[in-house]
């Protein structure tokens, strides 16, 4: 199968090439380093490239995933993660590939108190998540054959992430604060790089909810983190969202359910823990 990449330099998409490339044939796409060069805002480019190669399948890693950066620069939002999924989209539908997005678990408001599956309404409640449904919007309208991914709580080797973050900051001794009342399930990247390879094959198209299994708040996240990393002495304290300094207003409860998979049986995502355990071995802590 031939498999084109959009962000293929990313956190995400470094790991879905790797991975892909062990099946599939893969074009990787971005707009810096060695991959093929794909503008998505720019609607011409998305179309001559994707009618180009004619992949089977488009993955639409490429967004704007700054979420305060979405908040203070909302056109920009719009424009990588609405307007550039509607090139992409609509390039697809014209040489006939399926494609797969990579959405958010800020496709909703966190109000529900339970896990979200995916047949309850989307209402985001920040720019980010706004610009990241409708992208899903574009892609329901454009493309038939298409799997909307959505996940959260993205980490991974390939780029800035909070496992990481939270270590360096412990191993220069600085007081850490960690919101406590927000709740979601961490993701690695390898992972749900590892699931879109999975649900890409099915006939089975519409919306997935891919996160690793099990749910926690950022405060539960850094503990596990630091435990793991073996760092005892860190000065950690949990504080709320309204002391945390950011233009953007966050869902406080955005687990996950994976009801798509549980409907059809398939195998669910491994525990955040364990996929914790397994990153921070790969990193060599």
């Amino acid at each position: 199968m031939k498999v084109l990449v959009t962000g293929a330099n990313g956190m995400l998409g470094t790991d879905l090439v790797e991975i892909l490339s062990d099946r599939d044939q893969v074009i990787p796409t971005d707009v810096t380093g060695n991959a093929l060069h794909l503008d998505i805002t720019d609607t011409k480019e998305c179309s001559d490239v994707i009618l180009e190669h004619r992949p089977d399948v488009v993955v639409h890693c490429a967004a704007y995933t700054d979420v305060d950066g979405c908040e203070r620069c909302p056109d920009k939002a719009f424009k990588l993660n609405a307007l550039g999924t509607w090139n992409v989209a609509a390039a697809c539908n014209l040489a006939d590939a399926a494609l797969v997005y990579v959405s958010t678990d800020f496709v909703f408001d966190g109000e529900k108190g339970e896990p979200y599956t995916e047949y309850d309404s989307p209402n985001p409640i920040s720019r980010y998540g706004a610009s990241k449904y409708a992208g899903e919007q574009h892609v329901r309208a454009l493309c038939r054959r298409h799997y909307i991914a959505r996940t959260a709580w993205l980490y991974g080797a390939h780029g800035k992430n909070f496992p990481l973050s939270i270590i360096n900051a412990a191993r220069q001794k600085k007081k850490l604060t960690v919101v406590a009342d927000q709740t979601g399930s961490p993701t690695y990247t390898r992972d749900l790089a590892g699931a879109i390879k999975d649900i890409m094959t099915s006939p089975l198209y519409g919306t997935y909810h891919l996160t690793n299994s099990g749910s926690c708040t950022w405060y539960d996240f850094a503990c596990e983190t630091l435990s793991l990393a073996g760092i005892k002495d860190a000065e950690i304290s949990a504080i709320s969202t309204k002391d945390w300094p950011s233009p953007t207003k966050r869902p406080k409860y955005s687990v996950l359910r994976h009801y798509s998979l549980e409907l059809q049986g398939r195998v669910d995502l491994r525990h955040w823990k364990d996929a914790l355990a397994d990153f921070m071995q790969r990193l060599g802590m």
